[in-house]
């Protein structure tokens, strides 16, 4: 049974102002960095092309803290979009609203259609977890896509057959 007073709602606004578009600017690297704040990356972080291709997958090369590191970019699957989001900032709350529970709204800060991850000790490949974990939404989108007729009628034909 959950507790009732440690659960926590929240809402996310996508149809706010248009958000700054990181294509092709958005890495998953290998490692967890206890950091969160403005950083010059740009001036540390230099991806490279690598020069060599695995399996349909442009090799990238980097280093990053002294090690290297070998990745790919990869597009979001069609009809999805990564999202940065913030927390929502409003002057306007009334002082009924701002109880931890109703102060929990989100808004995209930036939008991304592409994604590079990285690999410490191998190249990129399809079968890294992160790159596999994109056929979930095909298996989700498959489990919860409304039954037609015709796909009724189409498994009756079958079992007839059989």
């Amino acid at each position: 049974m959950l507790d009732e007073t440690s659960e926590s709602q929240g809402t996310i606004n996508l149809c706010s102002s248009a958000p700054v578009d990181l294509t092709n600017e958005v890495h998953q690297l290998p490692c967890c960095i206890k950091y969160s704040g403005p950083s010059a990356i740009s001036h540390y972080f230099k991806p490279r092309p690598a020069g060599i291709e695995i399996e349909g997958l442009a090799v990238e090369e980097a280093y990053f803290r002294g090690r290297k590191l070998q990745g790919t970019t990869v597009m979001l699957p069609e009809g999805f979009c990564g999202y940065v989001l913030g927390r929502k900032v409003s002057h306007k709350r009334k002082a009924s609203q701002m109880s931890e529970g109703n102060s929990n709204c989100w808004e995209p800060t930036a939008r991304f259609q592409n994604i590079t991850c990285w690999n410490h000790d191998s190249l990129p490949s399809h079968d890294d977890a992160f790159l596999r974990s994109f056929h979930w939404l095909a298996v989700s989108k498959a489990l919860h896509k409304p039954v037609t007729p015709e796909d009724l009628e189409s498994v009756s034909i079958t079992k007839e057959l059989e």
